[in-house]
Formats: structure tokens, sequence, C-alpha cells
């Protein structure tokens, strides 16, 4: 199957050229992925004159014209091993946007746990996902969404089944290794009633070509159950990385994500979490480290739709070189949502003078009863604590390191992942030391 209509866009009608729709017995996903690819070619690219984008060019990603991979590289498990996280229960790896199942580790997870390849667990669980899938994250106004719904057809499924907590962390890898491809990957989290479990969503790059990563995400929280969400983004320095993540809370649900960006020449990840029932919490942490010429643009949405909500989030930028970040955090209080108590905050270091942050917390409230604040900064270190450093014996280069350290340590030591903590502190710790 081709196109449906002349995309509006030079660069769309590239990435669908080639289309074929996957093969599905499954009428409603069919259904999704049509609607997705009319919606793909009827979409323009976001351009700087749009004003969720205005910050963020993407006129270089629209020249890459890259294509899925027929077929994943061979890897062995040596040549991951170091990524792989040593308190996970369940492994899932993805190599080019293609499950790769020898790389995988699935066989010791509980009863009521299941963590698979999305086509498969479609096979046999399709009534469990379908009011899932392609539905918190909708594609009807968003170009890259759509494209990967359209191809949806690899990804990650976790589910968690009621009243079963699972303490151990699922641990979902997708691995680059080639230049001048497109990967769409996807993944899809349901903790059911009264449920537990903690998701960490990891993406590294093994070239130093030029790639692109386009990923969806969705997570469905029900009615008492806690999901911890830990994202990690490693991308190799020349590749594009665009993601979206939509999470949907139910009464007395919990969610808690943090999110760890270091690599891409260009990332932007959007994540819209919504309240649903009432008395749901979220937790937001993200942490931003580039430098060079790197942009990194992050835009969350918080949305209070029932009374007695709680979200509290702290997104701090370090950037260095001629780097720049982006944040655009906005939370919504709707109409009879009382009771709402939601905190916001955006602290941003700049390393050089050439270093630019673009940050815009935002509140838009329509209850009158509610406790809501937001903030930012953007500043660089203090000089008086670089120069009490020194004063203790240490060089200047070594002061500032510490301190760039100490300003995204806060983020990382709230990872409820011992060893994963203990990586990030490494990496965080040599890139502040390496931009000082």
């Amino acid at each position: 199957m081709t196109t449906v209509a002349t995309a509006r866009h030079p660069y769309i009608e590239a990435l669908l050229q080639s289309y074929e729709m996957p093969r599905s017995g499954i009428s409603w996903l069919n259904a999704r992925r049509s609607a997705a690819l009319e919606r793909a070619n009827s979409l323009a690219v976001p351009t700087t004159r749009d004003e969720d984008w205005r910050f963020t060019d993407i006129s270089p990603l629209t020249k890459l014209h890259f294509q899925p991979a027929a077929e994943a590289s061979r890897l062995s498990l040596a040549d991951l091993s170091h990524y792989f996280i040593g308190e996970a229960a369940g492994r899932l790896v993805f190599v080019d946007g293609l499950f790769a199942p020898d790389l995988s580790a699935t066989d010791d997870l509980p009863a009521g746990v299941q963590v698979s390849n999305l086509a498969e667990g479609l096979k046999h669980h399709g009534a469990l996902i379908e009011p899932h899938l392609a539905r918190h994250v909708p594609f009807n106004d968003n170009l890259f969404v759509a494209l990967n719904t359209c191809y949806l057809r690899d990804g990650a499924l976790v589910r968690i089944a009621k009243d079963l907590v699972h303490a151990a962390p699922v641990h979902l890898l997708f691995v680059s290794t080639r230049p001048e491809i497109a990967a769409y990957p996807r993944c899809l989290v349901i903790a059911e009633t009264g449920s537990g479990c903690t998701v960490v969503e990891d993406y590294v790059g093994l070239t130093d070509g030029v790639y692109v990563n386009n990923a969806v995400t969705e997570i469905a929280v029900a009615a008492n159950a806690r999901v911890k969400h830990v994202r990690l983004q490693h991308e190799s320095e020349g590749s594009f990385h665009i993601a979206n993540c939509g999470v949907s809370l139910a009464r007395d649900a919990a969610y808690a994500s943090h999110t760890v960006t270091l690599g891409a020449r260009m990332s932007r990840h959007d994540l819209n979490v919504v309240q649903q029932g009432e008395g749901a919490a979220a937790r937001i942490d993200g942490l931003a480290l580039i430098s060079g010429r790197q942009l990194a643009d992050t835009h969350t949405l918080l949305d209070h739709a029932k009374p007695n909500g709680k979200s509290v989030q702290l997104h701090k930028c370090i950037v260095g070189g001629a780097a720049h970040a982006v944040f655009n955090g906005k939370v919504l209080v709707r109409e009879g949502a009382q009771l709402t108590d939601s905190a916001q905050e955006s602290r941003n270091l700049l390393l050089s003078s050439r270093a630019h942050v673009d940050t815009k917390p935002q509140l838009e409230i329509f209850a009158d009863d509610v406790k809501c604040s937001h903030g930012a900064t953007v500043g660089q270190l203090d000089t008086e604590q670089v120069f009490y450093l020194k004063s203790r014996g240490l060089s200047e280069a070594r002061a500032r390191s510490l301190l760039t350290y100490a300003f995204g340590a806060e983020i990382i030591d709230r990872i409820p992942i011992p060893s994963l903590v203990a990586r990030l502190e490494r990496i965080v710790l040599d890139q502040t030391q390496s931009a000082s």
C-alpha cells in the first residue's frame, strides 16, 4: 500500500514513498494505521513559525529521507552487556527499530507480569491492548506521532496485572547501530488497578553517523496503580531524536517520571500527563546536559482535569559550548478541578557565554480553589562557591566541575535504581569535567 494522497511537504512524501502497510489481521489496528497515514499526508512539517516549535528549527531533519531498516545488525550480548541494568527482571532489546529476541530476557518474570514484543502481544491480548494503543498520544495534529503510528510494527509491551506490585525494573533498550536509518520505537505500558512497576526506557547510539529515532510511548495507569518511568537518551552526537509520551492517570493513580537527556544533535521530548481520575498524583523530574552545538527541547503538559490532583515538577538544564536548551512546561487546571496542588520549577545553568536557554513555565487555571506555583532561573556558577572550593585547594576547573555535577546530581539521585544512578553519576561527572 502506498500513500493515500500527495503529501503536503516533500519531506513527508519522501519518507512515505516506499511505505507498505504492515500486514495484520486485526481490523482496529489496520484502521488506526490507515487513519495515521492519511493524517501524515495532510499535516504540515513544523517550523519556527509554529508557537510550539519557535525555538527549534528542524529544517536539517527535513533533508534526511531515511527509511526503516530491513533487518537488524548482528550484535552479541557482550556488545551490549555494559548497558544492561543489574536490578532488572525483564529486558527487551530493539536494534535499529527491530525486536531482537536473542538479546532480550523475559523468562524469569512472575505470573501477571507481561513483557513482550508488541507484535506478539497483539496476537494474544488484542482486546486488552485496543483501548490504549494509539489512544493516549493522539496523531491527528502531530506529524511525528502519525508517522510512528503508520510504521507501528515492533514495539515494547509491559503489562502488570491487577494488585501485583513488581518491584524489579523492566528495561527497554533501543540501540541504533547504523547511519542513514529511521527507526520508529513504540512502547505501551499498562498498569492495571492496584499494581505497581518501574520501567526504564533507554536509547543509545553505537554509530557516529546520522540517523533518526521517532519514538512514541503510551502509559495507562489504572486506579490506585503506581508507575515509575525512567527515560534515558544517550544517542550519538550526529543523530536526531523526536519523542512523544502520553500518560493517563485514573483515580488515585501515581506516576513518577525521571528523564535524562545527554545525546543527539537535536532532540525533542513532549510529555503529556492527563489526570483522568480524582486524587491522581504526578512527579516529573528532568535533566538536560548538553554542549557543543546540541539542541535539547522539552515540552511538558500536566493536565489536571479532576479534583484533588497533585503534581510536582523540577526541570534542570546544564548547557555548555554553543548549545541551546528549551523548556516549555504547562500546568493546566480545568474547570471543576478544585483542590489541585501543583508546583513547577525550571532551573538552568549556563557554562559558557555562547550557551543559550529558553524557558517558559506556564499556568492556566480555570478553578478557584487551588494551590499552584511556578518559577524559572537562568544563571552561571556562583563565583563565591567557586572561590570557596579554590580556597580549599581545588583548581578552578575542578571546582567548577564539582559544582556543575552537584547541580545535576539532585535529579539523578532520585532515580530508584542504584546501579543506574552510579552509571549516570559517572557520565555526568565526565561530561562536566570535559566542559570545564
